[in-house]
């Protein structure tokens, strides 16, 4: 039986997953394009993985897969699950706001055929 508490680990998990994601992208925004050259490839990936920011991304992916095996230890798989589709949700709208990426209306309209879905899915 799930107490309230036991969707704390989902909202970790969403909430470690979204960070990670943000993070990366910001800053391998900063680094540029990945390099042709299999020489410069390597240095940006060195780089890259001595960043501290990216590094906290990769232990934010570490801590996601940690609140997840937590939520699946508390849920059905199949309870659990939708709801990281809420990751495209919030990623879709902080992205828009820290990188000021388009949001379009078929995004917003899929958001909320995601929402919708997860919604009936949880409840079920």
């Amino acid at each position: 039986m799930q107490r309230n508490s036991d969707y704390l680990y989902i909202a970790a998990t969403i909430a470690f997953t979204v960070y990670g994601q943000l993070i990366l992208k910001w800053r391998v925004g900063k680094y540029g394009h990945v390099p042709d050259h299999l020489n410069e490839k390597l240095w940006f990936f060195v780089r890259l993985f001595t960043d501290p920011f990216v590094l906290s991304g990769i232990f934010a992916a570490f801590l996601a897969s940690a609140a997840w095996m937590a939520a699946v230890s508390r849920f059905e798989l199949s309870k659990a699950y939708p709801f990281m589709s809420l990751n495209f949700v919030v990623v879709l709208f902080l992205s828009s706001v820290l990188f000021s990426e388009t949001v379009t209306l078929p995004k917003v309209l899929g958001m909320g055929l995601i929402v919708l879905g997860t919604v009936v899915s949880a409840r079920g």
